[in-house]
């Protein structure tokens, strides 16, 4: 229960730190800090694909789609770990 509690406030500061980022990060780490946000948040993907003209809905619902079979928390360990790198190579 406290290992929760903890990866919890963990994930959710690194949520904070992701908005507060000095620059904005590249389509491929926004995609890759998205997905894992959803999986570590939501789980596995629970929605229908975004149709033909929705190319953003689509990026964003395949990369969190590729995280499927991820676990919750393993999703937010690698989701801090990633927005870690973030804050280092572009700064709060």
């Amino acid at each position: 229960m406290t290992t929760f509690i903890i990866n919890t406030q963990r994930f959710n500061q690194a949520a904070q730190n992701v908005k507060n980022l000095k620059g904005k990060p590249s389509d491929e780490d926004l995609l890759e800090i998205y997905a894992l946000f959803k999986q570590g948040s939501v789980g596995d993907v629970n929605t229908e694909r975004p149709g033909l003209l929705d190319l953003k809905g689509k990026a964003k619902w395949d990369a969190w789609s590729a995280k499927k079979g991820l676990s919750q928390d393993q999703a937010k360990e690698q989701y801090i770990t990633k927005a870690q790198s973030l804050v280092e190579s572009i700064g709060l």
